[in-house]
């Protein structure tokens, strides 16, 4: 009777679970599986509060400094202490993360909507379609990555400076991204559900926006988390060789440019704003590893 009772409650229908309720469960699962993945995305969630709202966590100005107080060491007036004008270095990182997240969201949304509308036409419609966006992806592959931003940032005026920078930046991580969600959209092409919508008549509009998309949708976020550190590096290094966000505005990179001459006499210049580049590209891609591992069924098991 036990064996029956125990049969008849596997197959019992079970209570609906509303949507706030599976919400919060799959938020648990992820949190107890994969902790180190859970701390970074928090971190990344603090980071874009902060640079919505810098003034409320910054302690003082980010452009005016007091030339007396000038390469201070942290104190608990000045926590990361000050910079060559006199000017709060910690205030300066935290308004410096609006920038690296603008940059950061603006070339991963350009990025992957271009590698998502050429990666999807590559893969669904192959033929001569693949061909040509294959080709354009060697050539936006073969040029070289630094050279043609800093070229296109220097040379399109017309444009303000941080969607220069968005632009060419997106297009350099396009290319790649591209590859990858062909590969993922050719995979799906496969699935028999694919075959019998063609088969009833369904268009290939629908059949890209129904079947394929949302089968390649979490290699999509994946991919989009993990390159949001690439942009921010790539932010910072062409701010560090001068082609980037331009004083008074802060910019984590400009600030270890500025602190060269003087690291070895007042290292925290550099230190700090390097660390705020290390973390938030280190948390990006933990948070980024930790969705892949969640949302691939064949690493859901992964730890």
């Amino acid at each position: 009777m036990a064996s029956d009772a125990t049969v008849l409650e596997q197959y019992a229908v079970q209570p609906d679970v509303s949507r706030p309720q599976r919400i919060r469960r799959s938020l648990w699962d992820f949190i107890r599986h994969k902790p180190l993945g859970a701390i970074c995305g928090a971190f990344v969630l603090l980071l874009v509060i902060i640079a919505l709202f810098p003034g409320l966590f910054a302690t003082a100005s980010p452009t005016v400094g007091f030339i007396p107080d000038r390469y201070q060491g942290p104190s608990l007036s000045h926590f990361f202490g000050t910079d060559e004008l006199g000017r709060d270095l910690y205030s300066r990182i935290i308004y410096g993360a609006r920038t690296s997240i603008l940059i950061g969201f603006g070339v991963v949304a350009l990025s992957t909507g271009i590698a998502t509308v050429l990666g999807t036409a590559s893969g669904y419609f192959e033929g001569w379609v693949d061909t040509i966006v294959q080709r354009i992806i060697d050539i936006g592959i073969a040029l070289p990555g630094l050279v043609f931003v800093i070229l296109f940032v220097t040379s399109v005026q017309q444009i303000p400076l941080v969607f220069r920078i968005i632009i060419s930046v997106g297009f350099l991580i396009a290319m790649g991204n591209t590859r990858i969600i062909r590969g993922a959209a050719i995979a799906a092409k496969a699935n028999q559900y694919v075959e019998a919508a063609r088969v009833v008549g369904a268009s290939d509009t629908r059949i890209i926006f129904r079947h394929v998309l949302p089968n390649v949708f979490a290699i999509i976020l994946v991919t989009a988390s993990i390159q949001i550190g690439a942009a921010i590096i790539i932010e910072a290094s062409l701010s560090f060789l001068g082609f980037g966000v331009q004083p008074p505005t802060p910019d984590w990179g400009y600030m270890i440019t500025s602190a060269q001459d003087r690291i070895v006499q007042y290292p925290h210049l550099a230190i700090f704003p390097g660390l705020a580049i290390f973390f938030t590209v280190y948390c990006f891609n933990m948070f980024g590893d930790a969705l892949r591992d969640v949302l691939d069924p064949r690493l859901r098991g992964a730890r």
